[in-house]
Formats: C-alpha cells, structure tokens, sequence
C-alpha cells in the first residue's frame, strides 16, 4: 500500500445569480410553484367557480392562465 496523496479543494465556478420576475399571467403549473396550491386545487377552484373566468383566470392557445393580481385580491378578502 502506497502512501495516502493529499486532498485538495477544487473551487467551482462561480454562477451569475438570476433574478427571476413572473409576469401578471402564469400557468398553472407556474402558480402552484408561486404559492403553494397544488395543480388540483387551483384546477378544482376554476371548475366549482370560485376562480372565475375573465377575472381569476383566461384561457388563451389553449392553456389557461392564472392572473396573479387579481387572485392576490382574493386571498386578500376572503373569509376564514
């Protein structure tokens, strides 16, 4: 057995730190990230209209989009 060669610490390249800034409108997939909701749940709240069309969300190409604002607003006035 050979004698042991001393460790070294190899420094990794520094990455450039992104900012990432969402727009008004995200999908679904993108809101659930933002906050916390799952997929289902935000699907579940645009089926029974809790979210309603044209103010919580639209439907643009096929995909719907959440509009993040106006959401906003609701959890801010919604009821215990």
């Amino acid at each position: 057995m050979g004698a042991a060669l001393p460790m070294t610490a190899v420094a990794a390249p520094m990455t450039p730190a992104v900012q990432v800034v969402a727009s008004r409108f995200v999908t679904i997939r993108l809101y659930a990230a933002i906050s916390g909701l799952t997929e289902k749940a935000i699907r579940r709240k645009i089926e029974r209209g809790v979210w309603l069309e044209g103010r919580h969300w639209r439907k643009s190409d096929g995909s719907i989009f959440i509009d993040t604002k106006e959401v906003e607003k609701w959890v801010e006035t919604a009821t215990a």
